[in-house]
């Protein structure tokens, strides 16, 4: 069992490992990319339902007990987060072998995705709060080289705001780190929930606590630290920017429900009421921006905002039911929100632009990837039977079971705004007919439209289905992905199950 813990870690890393080491051998490189991605599905499937069937799984490396050692924890919020991670990991793999110039695969791309992916399922899986920092900058630097691997001007200025931010963050991360130190002589997260409620010092704790939500704030793009993330997703090529989209901001929340539900629970009324209000705040910047924007991807880049105040709702309404929503939300949102990126690079590849004036008549010339736009689309803005309705609505009850009707209201005008939004990409990339002509000012913007190859296409489109067919399995078996959702929610609702799986008697 132990050894399912590490896999997740391991498998990534050994890819990258193994694939520098065929750097003159591109197509080895991704022979190896695509072996390493089903491995680290299959590992994080075995993961979860070890964790289902078993419990919490820890491993302390070294031997050494904690809270002196290292620890690696998997509870169900965990171990479904690695999970998606490799659906996610495998689907943008296999969408890469065709969507990823042969300049940018000869410089690394392959071992920097599977460094990508380590960083991220260490960051899962981690019990300590140090080690938490170190997944993060292993996150931050394969991100950044990916971000401006081909050296394009778009990229470097997109690029230099990401690290920039990133880099803030990382700063008052390590700051944060070293006050709990200071306060409590320990970094394991299950021995700070415990020591923390002692302190006869609470008003450096919440400080403490503060400095964690501006640095996850902005790793995760709430309101207002969120500019970069517009500024830099829609820069590199289309699989860099879904992989992106679907998990960097998500671990930013994950670290965010983490700490404020094991560790910062001493003074409620005030992180988790701010929270709240943050929240709100964000959903409707987000969408407002995703509104106002007339490029493809940029209108995505807005709704990953706005989403991740659906995400961090559960957790500052703070009772099971809410964080159960959370989790279904955040789980719904990462295979939704990279397979929108995925079909966006399609109708670039079909169009030659993600200029949604430019664009048109992909319903009639590509009636396929019409269809798929709509499941993800539909389901990003909570229409039933679809995963995203039942997101949605378990919050919204959880919202009102809590008498918070402001953040309510809030949510269902978001998710009208978010419809009309994609009902805009609808209708400009899809309905309308495709436009003749010269470009004029924006011929930049627009590529020479490629025909595709049915290979290429059924490569393409691939990794597309899949993500849209789990998107309708959700929305069509929502009781039993509820059910998980809610026991890992209840897992968090109750820390000392964490707290006793982790130090057992100490």
């Amino acid at each position: 069992m132990e050894r399912l813990l590490v896999l997740p870690i391991l498998i990534p890393f050994l890819t990258a490992v193994t694939s520098l080491l065929a750097w003159r051998w591109r197509w080895l490189q991704r022979v190896l990319g695509l072996i390493g991605a089903v491995a680290l599905l299959l590992a994080s499937m075995g993961l979860l339902e070890s964790v289902r069937l078993y419990g919490i799984q820890v491993v302390q490396m070294g031997s050494w007990p904690a809270p002196f050692g290292i620890t690696f924890v998997a509870d169900l919020f965990g171990a479904m987060m690695v999970l998606v991670a490799g659906i996610i990991g495998l689907a943008v793999t296999v969408y890469s072998l065709v969507s990823m110039d042969a300049q940018r695969e000869s410089f690394g791309y392959y071992p920097l995705l599977n460094l990508l992916l380590m960083g991220v399922c260490g960051a899962f899986l981690t019990g300590d709060i140090f080690n938490l920092y170190v997944w993060f900058e292993v996150m931050l630097i394969a991100s950044f080289v990916l971000l401006v691997l081909g050296g394009e001007r778009a990229q470097m200025e997109g690029g230099i705001k990401y690290v920039t931010l990133n880099l803030l963050s990382s700063a008052l991360f390590l700051a944060a780190v070293g006050i709990l130190y200071g306060l409590t002589g320990s970094l394991n997260m299950a021995d700070l929930a415990r020591r923390l409620p002692g302190l006869p010092s609470q008003g450096l704790v919440t400080a403490s606590a503060m400095l964690f939500f501006v640095a996850f704030g902005i790793k995760s793009a709430v309101f207002p630290l969120f500019f970069w993330l517009p500024a830099s997703y829609h820069t590199p090529p289309v699989a860099v920017s879904a992989i992106f989209s679907g998990l960097l901001t998500k671990v930013g929340v994950y670290a965010m429900i983490r700490v404020f539900t094991l560790m910062f629970v001493q003074d409620v009324g005030y992180t988790h009421s701010l929270i709240l209000v943050i929240s709100g705040i964000t959903m409707l910047v987000g969408v407002l921006g995703a509104v106002a924007q007339n490029e493809f991807r940029r209108i995505l880049s807005f709704h990953i905002i706005s989403q991740i105040g659906y995400m961090t709702m559960g957790l500052g309404l703070f009772t099971p039911l809410a964080l159960a929503g959370s989790i279904f939300y955040i789980v719904h949102h990462i295979i939704v929100k990279t397979n929108l990126f995925l079909v966006s690079g399609v109708a670039r590849r079909v169009c030659g632009t993600y200029e949604l004036k430019h664009l048109g008549g992909l319903y009639r010339s590509e009636p396929a990837l019409a269809v798929l736009f709509l499941i993800p689309a539909f389901s990003l803005a909570g229409v039933p039977p679809l995963s995203g309705f039942f997101a949605k609505l378990i919050l919204l009850k959880a919202g009102l079971e809590t008498k918070q009707y402001a953040i309510v209201a809030v949510a269902l005008v978001v998710g009208l705004l978010t419809l009309f939004s994609m009902a805009k990409i609808w209708n400009e990339a899809f309905w309308k007919a495709q436009p003749h002509g010269e470009p004029g000012a924006d011929k930049e913007l627009v590529h020479e439209p490629e025909n595709l190859s049915p290979l290429n296409k059924g490569l393409y489109f691939a990794p597309i289905l899949w993500l849209a067919a789990i998107t309708v399995a959700i929305g069509l078996r929502a009781e039993l992905f509820f059910d998980l959702a809610s026991q890992a929610g209840q897992q968090l609702a109750n820390p000392d199950i964490y707290i006793r799986a982790v130090l057992g008697g100490r």
